[in-house]
């Protein structure tokens, strides 16, 4: 979808001033490996956009944590121009704008980071609207998925917890299940970036047969392990559709997932990468995965270097929790 401003803009009415409405949104992660583009898992992990609607034509941006040096702090920015497209499709347009955003979630690491703004801002302008014309979160699913292209993340980060998502013509659903109490995500997030366009450029335009029913089998399974059996998250997690083609963009990604993978570990890209996402059936299993990081990490260090300029990947490694709330929208007495 683009994201732009009407040509008719004067036929827009404006949002009232005085509104202050503040949104956190978890961090996801996508595909989880056989799911490509349909499951995706809300994370511990909360970016927060607070707004406060000004009299004028003015904007004041906040901006702290990830991005803080590098992204814009104006109209360009993809919170702003998401809020003036989201108030756009209902009619609305906004005056000044104070808005802070805390970025938590790294950026660049397969953990929709853009996800996470795109719904901030969708959920921010859905709010600043009167409740008449105020939609419902079937309607924030829908634009935001227009926008980010599919819905593998931003239902999720809309939802909570395991969310299987599909499409109906041009129309985005999802299905929200509940990850069994026994499942521990832990993230290792590489100190390296990989744009989603670079990993799906990676993909071939089709997979035979045999490896697509091979993929619809371990998927099927997942659902079942993450919900159901923990214990068959390792089978469940076997992907056959993009990992193995992107693993030359994020090789030190691709080798810890077979590392773990081979300690029994469920380790799977998350989204488009790099980070690496493990699916611990147990708390236990989660000790033994960050041993098994370390360990990893330790050894490319301490390795000889093949070529000139070759250094060690660093991790920070998170265990989180599954969040079940999704996105928390807080609306501040005037």
């Amino acid at each position: 979808m683009s994201l732009h401003m009407p040509a008719a803009a004067a036929s827009l009415r404006t949002v009232a001033a005085g509104q202050r409405i503040t949104v956190r949104v978890p961090a996801t992660s996508a595909n989880l490996g056989p799911g490509y583009d349909s499951l995706g898992l809300a994370l511990s992990l909360y970016d927060t956009v607070s707004v406060e609607t000004v009299d004028g034509d003015g904007l004041a941006f906040e901006l702290s944590g990830e991005g803080a040096d590098t992204l814009p702090r104006d109209a360009s920015h993809l919170v702003v121009r998401t809020i003036d497209a989201a108030l756009e499709r209902l009619g609305y347009r906004r005056s000044g704008l104070r808005l802070a955003a805390e970025n938590v979630s790294p950026h660049g690491r397969g953990l929709g980071s853009s996800a996470s703004a795109t719904v901030a801002a969708v959920l921010v302008a859905a709010e600043l609207v009167p409740a008449e014309d105020r939609p419902d979160r079937q309607w924030v699913l829908q634009l935001c998925s227009e926008i980010e292209g599919h819905p593998d993340n931003v239902a999720p980060a809309i939802f909570g917890s395991l969310a299987l998502s599909w499409q109906d013509g041009a129309a985005f659903r999802t299905a929200v299940a509940r990850v069994h109490r026994d499942v521990v995500p832990i993230v290792a997030v590489p100190d390296y970036e990989l744009s989603t366009e670079l990993a799906r450029s990676l993909l071939p335009s089709s997979v035979p047969h045999i490896a697509a029913a091979a993929n619809s089998g371990r998927a099927a399974l997942l659902v079942h392990a993450l919900t159901q059996d923990p214990s068959l998250l390792l089978p469940g997690t076997e992907d056959y559709l993009h990992q193995g083609y992107r693993a030359s963009a994020m090789r030190p990604s691709a080798s810890l997932i077979r590392r773990l993978r081979a300690e029994g570990h469920a380790a799977v890209v998350s989204g488009a990468g790099p980070t690496v996402l493990a699916l611990a059936a147990s708390a236990s299993e989660a000790d033994e995965v960050e041993a098994a990081v370390a360990r990893f990490a330790r050894a490319g260090a301490e390795a000889t270097p093949r070529y000139a300029g070759e250094r060690a990947t660093t991790w920070r490694v998170m265990r989180l929790t599954v969040d079940v709330e999704g996105a928390k929208v807080e609306v501040h007495s005037r």
